[in-house]
């Protein structure tokens, strides 16, 4: 029959191309071809058929193979991120002391990567916290409330200090008509139940009073008096706005009483009326060699009354504070229904000489109540970082040594920065 007279054809016969590559001559010219580029594309696809493809000889198979993952290696290599996330969060948590740049996390990079990175360490700048509230109270502070006009006059004969609002200049408009209707309010502090004011002027930033105010008042006790006016604007179907105040603390500096005195004076910029708490003096006595500083506290005077009986039942607390923690603390008696107490009580703390420069005294006065929690009716605060009075306190304290200082210091309210945990302690 025709078909059996021809011969089967071979495998090598029916394909040429796969006879040469199994001939030994092609094996030699196979290792130059794989260093070809043009060939990369045709070897990924002859290691994807490599399993379905048994006649590929073996080396071929794995000289590819190699070639390929060494290649996909290389790429892995160059592409890794340089640390993960959980690296970065792990060295934000680390001590300040060390510089993060510097660890080694075995990540192996190419040496083009390897460059100084500021990752980790600390930059204080970004950690300021800027406060609002603190930049508009400066702002507010910072603001014109204009001026204020007055005098000063003691009559010797009827014991009695005369003052007179003469006018106000340059106020700032509180209604939407860009004008206001001031008044004046006048204490002779610490006594604000006996409280006077001018008379109300419409639609004016420059009124003019001219009104005479008169306070009964021994010569004697002027010098522990303060003129405090308070400034308004009028309005008949809401709550009226302070406009600002002015405080003077010594009438003798202001005017010669004797005779009358005009005094000119800023209006400074309030929300609310001040309230005095009153003053406490207190005596400060360092001796170095034995390392013992001895606070005083002689008397108080003004204190704002807390019960509802007009008085309150006032103590001193004195508080040893080193880099903002409460180290000790130390009590005086009681003294009962009274604004003016006296005590005469030493409070005394050892304190090496190398360490007078980190520690500062918090001196709390209190209102003692036996059903409910004690009251805090003010403090003043004493040391190297105290500011004003209580750091000129501290610095004549340590310039005179083994010598007791006293001084007057007005009560402030309470700060956040002050409290002390619970106030019964």
């Amino acid at each position: 029959m025709p078909w059996r007279s021809k011969e089967a054809p071979s495998p090598s016969s029916a394909n040429p191309n796969l006879e040469a590559l199994q001939s030994p001559s092609s094996r030699g010219n196979m290792a130059d071809k794989l260093k070809d580029p043009s060939t990369l594309g045709f070897l990924e696809a002859a290691v994807k058929i490599s399993h379905t493809s048994p006649d590929i000889p073996a080396e071929v198979q794995m000289s590819v193979k190699e070639h390929i993952m060494r290649h996909t290696r290389l790429q892995r290599q160059t592409t890794e991120p340089a640390s993960s996330t959980r690296h970065t969060s792990f060295k934000r948590h680390l001590p300040r002391q060390m510089h993060v740049s510097s660890v080694d996390y075995g990540n192996e990079m190419p040496p083009a990567a390897e460059q100084p990175t500021s990752i980790g360490r600390i930059k204080p700048e970004l950690y300021k916290q800027k406060s609002v509230d603190g930049d508009e109270a400066q702002s507010e502070a910072a603001k014109s409330c204009g001026k204020i006009n007055c005098s000063l006059r003691y009559d010797y004969e009827r014991e009695t200090l005369i003052v007179r609002i003469l006018k106000a200049f340059d106020l700032p408009a509180k209604d939407f008509c860009g004008s206001s209707d001031p008044y004046v309010k006048i204490y002779l502090l610490p006594d604000r139940k006996c409280k006077l004011q001018t008379r109300v002027h419409r639609k004016t930033l420059n009124p003019t009073f001219d009104e005479d105010f008169h306070f009964p008042v021994p010569y004697e006790e002027l010098a522990d008096r303060k003129l405090h006016l308070s400034v308004f604007d009028f309005d008949r179907f809401s709550r009226h706005d302070m406009i600002g105040e002015v405080i003077l603390d010594n009438l003798f500096e202001a005017s010669d009483l004797s005779r009358e005195t005009s005094i000119w004076k800023d209006i400074q910029y309030a929300t609310s009326e001040s309230v005095d708490l009153g003053e406490i003096m207190f005596s400060l006595c360092y001796l170095p060699t034995a390392g013992r500083l001895t606070l005083t506290v002689i008397k108080c005077r003004n204190l704002k009354a807390m019960d509802i009986t007009g008085y309150s039942d006032p103590y001193v607390k004195v508080s040893l504070l080193c880099d903002g923690r409460r180290l000790k603390k130390k009590k005086t008696t009681i003294k009962k229904n009274t604004l003016n107490p006296v005590y005469n009580e030493a409070v005394i703390f050892d304190i090496p000489p190398e360490n007078m420069d980190q520690v500062s005294l918090l001196i709390s006065v209190m209102d003692y109540d036996r059903v409910g929690h004690n009251e805090i009716i003010g403090v003043c605060r004493v040391g190297i970082n105290a500011e004003g009075l209580g750091r000129d306190h501290w610095n004549e304290m340590l310039a005179y040594p083994r010598k007791p200082i006293a001084h007057w210091h007005s009560l402030v309210e309470v700060k956040k920065s002050f409290k002390e945990g619970n106030p019964r302690l």
